[in-house]
């Protein structure tokens, strides 16, 4: 009963949006040669550019630019609505500015962690009596290191 409710008061709530997204459309009456739609219109038509296009399947009168414009400026406006909303594409591939810092920070802890650990392997290696080669004291901080890396990589994706 309260899921009901729910959907139909969200639904009363979203026709009103819909609509006052809507009322501004391209290809509207009000736009003619002798009064082109312009920057601020070509922005407006840019961000809503999706909903436009959802509509037009539907509707034919309704477009999703504006044929009667002032060229350029109504382009770019037009332009830096879809980007504002949709982004350039360069957020699908890189990692943002806090990203990278995490990155960062966590590659600093490893290596504070890593060089900490292998200075108490090399102590542990000196004052061991049953001295063991070196080469195979290298071999066991190779591994431990790379077991280190891994783990801090691991624990740092977590977080």
């Amino acid at each position: 009963m309260y899921f009901n409710k729910y959907v139909s008061f969200n639904l009363f709530m979203s026709l009103p949006l819909l609509l006052l997204l809507t009322s501004c459309t391209a290809g509207d009456t009000q736009f003619t040669t002798e009064n082109p739609a312009g920057f601020w219109y070509g922005l407006w038509h840019g961000v809503i550019s999706i909903i436009s296009m959802i509509i037009h399947i539907f509707n034919d009168s309704v477009a999703v630019y504006e044929v009667n414009n002032t060229g350029g400026w109504y382009d770019f406006g037009f332009l830096v609505g879809v980007i504002s909303i949709w982004g350039g594409g360069c957020h699908m591939k890189c990692k943002s500015a806090a990203e990278k810092k995490h990155d960062k920070e966590w590659e600093e802890i490893g290596n504070k962690v890593e060089l900490k650990v292998m200075r108490k392997l090399n102590k542990w290696a000196e004052d061991d009596e049953n001295t063991e080669s070196k080469e195979e004291w290298d071999e066991i901080g190779d591994k431990v290191e790379k077991k280190l890396k891994r783990k801090i990589r691991e624990w740092a994706e977590k977080e």
